[in-house]
């Protein structure tokens, strides 16, 4: 779901019978609650902008600062296959890698 450019994931929360989205990209927490997606949408709304108030207030960066770099750990015989995969597309490991994330973050 997307509220005012910002990216939230929603999820449902059956212990309270409510949809729960909580924004990503942010610093800090802006979860919201509601039990429709017109609900959804305006908490969200209000989450927010009471969040962004209160970074301003406070002299707070509200968005996450990506660095572009994160260390991935997997088994042996993947990172062989991987490697093997790259080179057999004339690639480095790190632009297949880089592909496949791509791909995947557009399908997803």
């Amino acid at each position: 779901m997307e509220i005012e450019g910002q990216k939230a994931v929603v999820t449902f929360d059956p212990e309270i019978g409510m949809f729960r989205g909580e924004f990503i990209g942010l610093s800090g927490g802006a979860d919201f609650y509601a039990t429709s997606v017109d609900g959804l949408r305006e908490e969200g709304r209000l989450s927010l902008r009471t969040y962004l108030e209160m970074c301003a207030e406070d002299g707070i960066e509200p968005f996450r600062q990506f660095s572009g770099r994160f260390n991935v750990r997997i088994d042996a015989e993947l990172h062989q296959a991987a490697v093997t995969a790259a080179k057999a597309q004339h690639k480095s490991l790190n632009e297949w890698v880089v592909d496949a994330i791509d791909r995947a973050a557009r399908e997803g």
